[in-house]
């Protein structure tokens, strides 16, 4: 268990690489005192092996500092973009940012995963990934 003052988040913190679909890619979960930027690096530890076409990421303004440039830098053939919101003037469709929005959606659909209820990391990892079978399951239910 962390805290995150920016946040005011208390508990744990969700990490997702997603393809363009919204399918998790790679998905890490943390303590909440683990500053987002220091988090990026843990999601892009090991990415080549395991999706070796990815050529680009992209990011909200909370990824934009140099500890995620370095990390993205060791992963040979990957760029990030970072997606910055304009002036608030109510709710705007930011591009490429609705994809995650939608998969943190799709997640919270599941009980144990709309609240922190999980003591240990690697349960809320289990968790997400039965989400994301599921999810799957029922797409290829649809086919």
């Amino acid at each position: 268990m962390g805290y995150d003052a920016g946040k005011r988040t208390k508990g744990r913190k969700r990490h997702l690489l997603t393809d363009t679909l919204g399918l998790p890619l790679r998905v890490v979960v943390h303590s909440a005192s683990i500053q987002d930027r220091d988090g990026a690096a843990l999601v892009l530890e090991g990415l080549r092996s395991r999706c070796p076409h990815l050529e680009l990421v992209c990011a909200d303004a909370g990824y934009l500092a140099h500890q995620v440039n370095e990390a993205v830098a060791t992963v040979p053939g990957l760029r990030i973009e970072i997606v910055k919101r304009s002036a608030p003037k109510g709710w705007e469709l930011l591009p490429r940012r609705w994809v995650i929005e939608r998969t943190f959606s799709w997640f919270g659909r599941n009980r144990r995963l709309a609240k922190d209820y999980e003591g240990i990391v690697e349960v809320a990892l289990a968790f997400i990934h039965l989400a994301t079978i599921q999810l799957l399951v029922r797409r290829l239910a649809r086919i």
